[in-house]
């Protein structure tokens, strides 16, 4: 299981530090950088990351108020970790219900502990792999394994299978797009791709390659950022050999 996870943060080089100290660890995966306590909100409210990082050095009470408003709109806020160049707001943030508070410079071994407790309290889950289409008293069983990509057919969606074979369901595309894995992602108004089976990313031509049949699927730019959260996740574990 992947940990994606969310920064607050103007400091441009504060966060590419932090997103260096968590690549070390793995399994953490960064939905989305924000400026501040507004852009801070929207990106949680997108991306409903599990964990978010919050530099409190000089918005300490405009984040505080931020995850105060983030009860109103959510049933389960994510786990939030405080970062700050001294104890000033710690006793704040423990009120607020933060996870953990780290003190500037980053101490590894913090990190290392606070990373293994998250694990601890967030442990890994099984995802269902089957997925029940109905229509009326018919219920047809899929193993989403096998599920190349769904696209949009006016009001209903076609999945189409690695065997060539298509499925349909009467629903739209939205509905099934918070009920898959996370490994299927949108990429258009018209399709959502099972990212198991990706073997390119062009960015010239805007289009993602399948590697089972070599299908060319479009991507747009209302779902450019999760196209580089998709880049990011398979470039994880591959060898680069970049011109």
């Amino acid at each position: 299981m992947d940990y994606t996870y969310a920064i607050i943060d103007s400091d441009a080089t504060s966060n590419l530090q932090l997103q260096h100290y968590l690549e070390d660890y793995g399994d953490f995966t960064c939905a989305a950088l924000a400026q501040n306590s507004v852009e801070g909100t929207n990106v949680i409210l997108k991306y409903s990351p599990d964990i978010v990082f919050i530099n409190l050095n000089d918005t300490a009470s405009e984040s505080f108020h931020m995850v105060m408003e983030l009860h109103q709109y959510m049933n389960q806020l994510p786990l939030i970790i405080g970062i700050s160049k001294s104890k000033e707001h710690a006793y704040d943030a423990i009120k607020n219900g933060f996870f953990d508070y780290w003190i500037l410079p980053y101490n590894e071994f913090d990190i290392r502990k606070s990373l293994l407790r998250l694990k601890k309290q967030m442990p890994a889950k099984m995802e269902p792999q089957t997925l029940c289409l109905k229509s009326y008293r018919d219920f047809q069983y899929i193993n989403t394994d096998d599920i190349l990509y769904l696209q949009a057919d006016n009001n209903s969606t076609e999945f189409v299978m690695k065997d060539g074979t298509i499925n349909n369901a009467y629903k739209t595309l939205k509905t099934f797009e918070n009920q898959l894995p996370k490994n299927f992602v949108r990429i258009h108004q018209s399709f959502i791709v099972n990212t198991n089976f990706i073997s390119r990313i062009s960015y010239g031509k805007s289009y993602c390659t399948l590697k089972h049949n070599k299908k060319q699927l479009p991507f747009s730019k209302s779902y450019r950022e999760n196209i580089d959260i998709l880049k990011k996740l398979l470039s994880k574990n591959t060898i680069s050999a970049l011109n």
